[in-house]
């Protein structure tokens, strides 16, 4: 069932990198032949998002495979680093568009609004579906495509809106308006993302736990004396992995405490974990931290 599942998401990547490749050429055709920064903006928008779903494509696939003499610890972080990229790309692409759009805010220009309407009611069917797509993943890296196809519902959604309005009345300047709010949307949303992969890939602790409730839990346990060392990371953002050193009563099996540890790991999603028993302090039983 996993297998399928992976080949899925491939597939799903693979569908939506197609989309993006088709509707690029069509925008930037479109946008210089309407004038409209609107859709020229989605144009660079979907630019970015060709490199950078191809990219988070490779590395979707290759975070699948199994760990080997190369990376003992397997390939799921390529996922991260796939999601990394794209979102640097998202937010690059977002400011490029700001900072160009910005002027025609104070010299609107007049837009060819015929063809605009039927363009962009087909633009906001094709994105939708490749939104629909990517939504039944898991992955950050799924997580980041996602919000791509959602920008580009949005940047057609505002091509929509401005077509409608200029067949009554020549408010050019909604074009630019409407772009720059688009921007600024997905920056709010990918630079959050962008900062969250980057703490995964610095190992720090995942947002969703408490490392003090976590340790206290374990401390908790009548098979443990104390924890010396903990630590937990995310390796990938869906699953976690511990190193943990502790020290047991000196009568107390060490196999047992082990499984009562892995019980307990299971409702944080701990799919790795190293478990050990603090050898030295075993030996010295007068150390401060072997006494209750």
């Amino acid at each position: 069932m996993t297998r399928f599942l992976n080949k899925l998401t491939t597939k799903n990547v693979m569908i939506v990198f197609l989309l993006n490749f088709f509707f690029a050429i069509l925008e930037f055709i479109f946008g210089f032949l309407f004038n409209s920064a609107a859709i020229l903006s989605d144009a660079v928008h979907d630019s970015g998002d060709v490199i950078a779903i191809g990219l988070a494509w490779f590395f979707q696939k290759l975070s699948k495979r199994k760990e080997d003499s190369h990376f003992s610890f397997g390939y799921q972080r390529f996922s991260l680093l796939g999601a990394l990229i794209t979102s640097v790309i998202l937010i690059t692409g977002s400011l490029i568009v700001c900072l160009t759009t910005f002027p025609r805010l104070f010299n609107p220009q007049q837009i060819k609004a015929s063809g605009m309407l039927f363009l962009a009611i087909f633009a906001i069917l094709a994105n939708l579906f490749g939104a629909y797509l990517l939504a039944r993943g898991h992955s950050r890296n799924e997580s980041i495509l996602n919000l791509h196809a959602l920008e580009d519902v949005l940047g057609w959604l505002a091509v929509l809106i401005i077509s409608i309005v200029l067949h009554f009345e020549p408010w050019y300047w909604l074009d630019p308006l409407l772009s720059i709010l688009i921007s600024a949307f997905i920056l709010s949303k990918a630079i959050p993302k962008f900062i969250g992969t980057l703490k995964i890939l610095l190992e720090a602790t995942p947002l969703e736990l408490n490392y003090s409730e976590l340790r206290a839990k374990i401390e908790e346990l009548p098979e443990v004396r104390n924890v010396t060392q903990l630590n937990i990371w995310s390796i990938d953002g869906e699953e976690n992995a511990v190193l943990l050193h502790l020290t047991i009563p000196e009568a107390q099996d060490f196999s047992a405490t082990k499984s009562a540890v892995r019980k307990l790991f299971i409702s944080y999603k701990v799919c790795q974990c190293a478990i050990e028993l603090d050898e030295t302090v075993k030996e010295h039983k007068t150390h401060p931290i072997y006494q209750k």
